[in-house]
């Protein structure tokens, strides 16, 4: 008998928010006794195993595999345990069946910004309004995620329960390191090329993350050659060439780093070393770069929709997203400024300290402990 159950059907070895959100929350889940429903074994937990072509590793196939297992299967392991509850990181649970749950919505993204023909339209217009009208809960990353929940779905506000994320606070913190230290893979240099001063952007390639206004303000620095704008994430075949060319017709090539998938190991040394980050995102359920930026100390310019106010708080320069002139007024002044680069240094630091995966932990405790 296991009376909760949490799904880990979607966690692998490359880091995503989902996977990032499920590995650092389920071990604040312990006191509960759960059984993890998972194809990776986590010493200390009763593991079910489970198949692990379920996963974003394995694309469309894992999805679909994934809401087959989650429809088909996952009753029965339910019936089977006799549990009470499953916990799910993501808004996917079994339909119409007997079985209860929880759920968690990261972001609505794909309906406010919708693409011809992608399969995550559907997905979120047809299948993940049955979850939450059936779940008995919901949990969600922030109160923009929350509102746009009740907005998008219908579904009442009593019902959903914003907890704010979190980062390690071990992983990202403020290191000083010697530029050459960093990696010339990452960086795309020769050995023999000098070190420039860079700003920096976390993410994918998607549209709605700015990266085109993004370019276009770096561009309109007045200096802007004596700096570089690293672009890490891996690379999309529908934007990144789009992206590319855009640089070479506004004469930032050189300066452009576009770096493909940086480990999560690597990433700290990336940020620590960077002017600021800028992240311009039209829209975020969370926004975990803000957060890990700012824990390193390094300066934020983000944008002052959805969530990303209510994670950078005072301590980022929030900026219009849709105004590229906005945006190259705030590196301008990040750049020439070092004192307010150490006001943001601090107020980063200070703010970052306000979230843990432990406080979030608890909250989440807090929820399911209504329903077990």
């Amino acid at each position: 008998m296991s009376r909760l159950l949490i799904n880990l059907s979607v966690i692998f070895s490359q880091a995503t928010g989902i996977s990032n959100y499920a590995k650092n929350l389920f071990p604040y889940l312990k006191s509960f006794h759960p059984t993890l429903l998972t194809a990776i074994n986590y010493p200390g937990f009763n593991c079910y195993s489970i198949p692990d072509r379920f996963t974003p590793a394995h694309g469309t196939k894992g999805h679909f595999a994934r809401l087959m297992w989650t429809q088909f299967q996952l009753p029965q392991i339910y019936q089977k345990l006799k549990s009470h509850l499953i916990f799910s990181p993501l808004p996917e649970a079994p339909l119409y069946s007997r079985c209860r749950f929880v759920v968690m919505v990261h972001d609505v993204i794909p309906l406010r910004f919708p693409r011809r023909f992608s399969p995550l339209t559907p997905y979120f217009r047809y299948y993940i309004p049955q979850v939450l009208q059936q779940a008995q809960h919901i949990i969600c990353n922030s109160q923009a995620t929350a509102t746009d929940i009740v907005d998008f779905y219908g579904v009442r506000a009593h019902k959903i329960t914003p907890i704010p994320l979190a980062h390690d606070a071990s992983h990202f913190r403020p290191v000083q390191i010697p530029p050459t230290s960093l990696s010339k893979q990452n960086r795309g240099e020769q050995a023999d090329e000098i070190y420039c001063p860079y700003f920096l952007y976390v993410g994918r390639h998607d549209p709605y993350k700015n990266l085109h206004r993004l370019l276009a303000a770096f561009a309109g620095l007045p200096n802007y050659r004596d700096y570089e704008l690293w672009l890490t994430g891996s690379p999309d075949k529908r934007y990144t060439p789009v992206l590319q060319a855009q640089a070479e017709e506004l004469g930032i090539a050189k300066q452009v780093k576009f770096l493909n998938y940086v480990p999560e190991c690597e990433l700290p040394k990336i940020i620590n070393s960077a002017i600021a980050l800028v992240f311009p995102s039209l829209w975020e359920g969370f926004g975990f770069p803000v957060l890990e930026a700012m824990a390193c100390g390094t300066p934020v310019i983000t944008s002052n929709l959805s969530s990303l106010p209510e994670v950078a708080g005072d301590a980022a320069i929030l900026i219009n997203p849709y105004d590229p002139g906005e945006i190259t007024e705030a590196m301008f002044k990040i750049a020439t400024d070092s004192r307010l680069r150490d006001r943001l240094s601090t107020a980063g630091i200070a703010r970052s300290k306000q979230f843990s995966w432990q406080k979030t932990g608890l909250a989440t405790m807090e929820v399911l402990k209504q329903f077990l």
